[in-house]
């Protein structure tokens, strides 16, 4: 075996290289949070080949005396920390002073910078010597011929295109963190992203666009020295892919598995299956409750509270998106005014009744057991009677129902135009949430006049089995009525309409997804979901108009009723100007 041997300076950067320069966008992140460490207000980045051949950052920074340009690129020199408690504090991008090094021990590296109130620049070249040069303020990186005395490494560089993607991503994200400062990207000679200084909202704006913004509701919150604002997109925005996440921690982008986690379980009531939600948010905390220091590339961090910091965000998010659409404020400024209940006003005018099981009311019931077989189409009856006619008055936030169309939607009127209602969806989040607040305490169940027997495999049998606790307490009474049956005694009250068979076999499937002891705790929601969408109205079911109004209004007082459980719309507006505009009415 060969003696011990120390390695040379040159080999040990390329070996720090290999952690800290991954690609070309490896570079321009490190370049750019040097510039910002710089006070920049005005940051120009120029690329070549997706940044292979050539990469250049120009900033109007503070600029470095001659004296310190060899030494920025130096290993482990920087002017950002000097002792353990500046490290246990860092509050700037950038502090383990080996970036420059180590890109310049990978590539060709130029550095020409302008001290402010110096009467020239300085510039080195390539490890060589300190000469004056011309600049007008700041400091310009150039890096060019990336890999090219490693050509093992270049050979992993993907296409010109995917580098420049690599490297727009970079970009985005720095160009997110400050939006007060501008920002400018060329490639191959061509502008592709111009941002002057703006606000957070416009900034979000222009990187994620229009549409991502009117999907957007702003979140910001405070608790004590934690701080967080951003934006949060409605599931109606959700995503394929995790491309439109972005999570900031004092300035820094990072991928951090427990804000991740954090976000995604406040889309856990309304995004379900594969989707990923889209938010930019900002998490702003004293530094000394968050080590930055324990990932070369600076993309992860800690958290002295990691369970506060998880609550915190999970709450503020969830707060964000429970928060009402235009309608349900509305219906809530109405409460607030002590406004009689509207559903209930409508049931006794229409002469429908309520029931009531175990001291809960039944949905199904009211929407659809007490349809009048004879009862004439609603659309033959724009106004019922004894109900207020909604050109008369502003009416409550969703109006009042005029016509069903194709036994799937609800056409209502209100005082600004024409409301569009998926049934389904509507009901859908109206039972989730009810059984939600249902299961805080005891169930509510119907007991069955006559039990259900239900062909079921022996593997769903196993599973009513293996899982008859956490069936009980969601409501069911299951029990075995042979080698593939099983009886249902009692399903939960809410439900009672709904399809025994098809909501038992969905939620076996559920249940053994998880280990028991896990599946009330952790996969509520789901199981909750799924019992929601089986006991929903279903297409092409004919409602009377009261029917459709009390629809309206439980949807006006039930959170987040702008979306299903499953993250879709549950109704649209459309203005009489946008009507207007159909039919080129005024032109």
């Amino acid at each position: 075996m060969p003696s011990i041997q120390l390695l040379p300076d040159l080999l040990i950067s390329q070996i720090a290289a290999g952690e800290v320069v991954e690609r070309p966008a490896s570079v321009l992140k490190e370049l750019l949070e040097n510039s910002l460490d710089a006070g920049s207000r005005d940051i120009r980045v120029q690329l070549e080949a997706g940044g292979v051949k050539r990469l250049r950052v120009a900033d109007d920074g503070c600029g470095m005396p001659p004296e310190d340009l060899p030494l920025a690129l130096a290993r482990h020199a920087t002017s950002k920390i000097a002792s353990l408690d500046d490290l246990e504090a860092v509050a700037t991008m950038g502090f383990r002073g080996e970036a420059l090094a180590s890109i310049a021990s990978v590539a060709r590296v130029a550095i020409t910078s302008r001290q402010t109130g110096a009467a020239h620049a300085w510039r080195i070249d390539d490890g060589g010597a300190t000469e004056p040069a011309a600049l007008d303020s700041g400091t310009v990186v150039d890096v060019a011929d990336l890999y090219y005395n490693t050509p093992a490494r270049r050979k992993f560089l993907r296409t010109e295109q995917t580098e420049y993607g690599h490297c727009d991503d970079v970009f985005r994200r720095i160009a997110l963190s400050v939006p007060q400062v501008a920002f400018q990207l060329q490639h191959n000679g061509r502008i592709t992203q111009r941002l002057p200084a703006a606000d957070m909202a416009s900034r979000v704006r222009a990187l994620l666009g229009d549409e991502f913004m009117q999907h957007a509701r702003p979140v910001e919150a405070v608790a004590g020295p934690v701080r967080i604002v951003g934006f949060v997109a409605q599931p109606a925005f959700s995503r394929a892919g995790r491309d439109a996440q972005y999570s900031f921690v004092n300035g820094r982008f990072v991928r951090d598995r427990l804000l991740a986690h954090a976000l995604r379980e406040a889309y856990a009531d309304v995004l379900h299956g594969a989707r990923h939600p889209a938010y930019v948010v900002f998490i702003e905390l004293d530094p000394r409750a968050v080590d930055v220091n324990v990932h070369p590339a600076k993309t992860e961090v800690r958290f002295r509270d990691a369970r506060g910091i998880h609550q915190f965000v999970f709450h503020a998010v969830e707060r964000a998106l429970a928060l009402s659409t235009q309608a349900t404020e509305a219906v809530h400024a109405s409460a607030q005014a002590d406004l009689p209940d509207v559903s209930r006003q409508l049931a006794s005018q229409s002469g429908w009744p309520m029931q009531q099981g175990m001291g809960v009311e039944q949905p199904l019931a009211r929407y659809f057991d007490f349809v009048r077989h004879d009862a004439t189409p609603a659309a033959a009856h724009p106004v019922a009677a004894g109900l207020p006619d909604p050109s008369s008055q502003a009416g409550p936030p969703l109006g009042f129902a005029l016509a069903q169309l194709q036994g799937v939607y609800v056409l209502a009127q209100n005082s600004a135009g024409l409301v569009l209602v998926d049934m389904h969806a509507a009901h859908e989040r109206i039972l989730y949430e009810q059984l939600k607040k249902v299961l805080e305490g005891a169930p509510a169940v119907q007991r069955l006049l006559i039990p259900a027997v239900l062909s079921m495999s022996a593997r769903e049998v196993a599973t009513a089995f293996e899982y008859a606790d956490v069936l009980e307490k969601l409501g069911f009474d299951v029990g075995q009525a042979g080698p593939n049956e099983l009886m249902v005694r009692a399903v939960p009250a809410l439900l009672a309409r709904a399809d025994t068979a098809a909501l038992l076999r969905a939620l076996l499937e559920e249940l053994r997804e998880a280990p028991a002891s896990q599946v009330v705790e952790r996969r509520r929601n789901e199981l909750l979901g799924t019992m929601a969408c089986h006991g929903a109205v279903r297409a092409n079911r004919l409602l009377a108009l009261p029917e459709m109004n009390a629809l309206l209004r439980d949807m006006e007082a039930c959170e987040r009723a702008d979306q299903c459980n499953h993250g879709r719309p549950t109704w649209v507006q459309l203005t009489m100007g946008e009507l207007d505009r159909l039919f080129m009415r005024g032109r």
